[in-house]
């Protein structure tokens, strides 16, 4: 699996705009706004080593985008239960330390999202993470006021990449799902907003987009500041 996409790097094939006025924007937080999956692979490496298993990480980039709950089966079917539970336990530890004292914004999180502010679009957080947790980072990096509403992964049956997370978004600032633009850093999420019918633009963190993914037929680009590109055509 290819890693460590160059975040500053233009896209290959040009992207095209938006073609309609967007109703809504829905923000991914982890590896989209926040600056947190390489907080976790760090928090999974050090876990993993004070523990003495010999993970590789592939395995934790696969879990980017998935539910806590499906990440915890996958380490249950990688490990022994005690050792499962343990790893979890401590990557808990050690990434809520971080996470308490702040992580950082991803690169134009703040001009996007002051941006959509002034032009008054709509705009929610839909994330895998459960409530508790997202609220503590949005708080954390002051990002609360931004958003009219919160939809996390325990408040649906199926997170991503089923739809129902973002269709549950739709459905709380009223507006029609095919007139909502996601913002995604992970594949999972991607096909959730594809499957509730939405636009994604993909801007991808740790996982470069393969083959298979950019078959999607989905914008993918480089930025946030490059995200916004393709948006602002559509309002005027």
């Amino acid at each position: 699996m290819d890693t460590c996409i160059d975040a500053d790097a233009a896209p290959v094939i040009a992207v095209p705009a938006i073609g309609f006025r967007p109703a809504a924007v829905l923000f991914d937080m982890d590896g989209l706004m926040i600056e947190s999956e390489r907080s976790l692979l760090e928090c999974w490496r050090q876990a993993a080593a004070e523990l003495r298993l010999a993970l590789d990480d592939d395995l934790w980039l696969s879990m980017i985008g998935l539910s806590d709950k499906v990440c915890r089966q996958m380490l249950h079917d990688r490990l022994q239960a005690d050792q499962a539970e343990a790893l979890g336990a401590r990557l808990g530890e050690l990434y809520g330390q971080r996470v308490e004292a702040g992580l950082p914004l991803r690169p134009g999180t703040r001009r996007i999202l002051d941006w959509i502010d002034g032009v008054g679009l709509p705009r929610a957080v839909v994330t895998s993470t459960h409530r508790w947790r997202t609220e503590q980072k949005l708080d954390r990096c002051g990002l609360q006021r931004y958003f009219e509403t919160v939809v996390t992964g325990d408040e649906v049956r199926e997170s991503k990449p089923a739809p129902d997370i973002y269709l549950l978004a739709a459905e709380r600032l009223r507006v029609e799902p095919a007139r909502c633009v996601v913002l995604e850093d992970s594949v999972p999420g991607v096909r959730a907003a594809l499957a509730a019918g939405m636009t994604p633009i993909q801007v991808p963190d740790l996982v470069v987009p393969d083959a298979a993914v950019r078959a999607l037929g989905h914008r993918i680009v480089a930025s946030l500041d490059e995200a916004r590109a393709l948006i602002e055509p559509a309002l005027g």
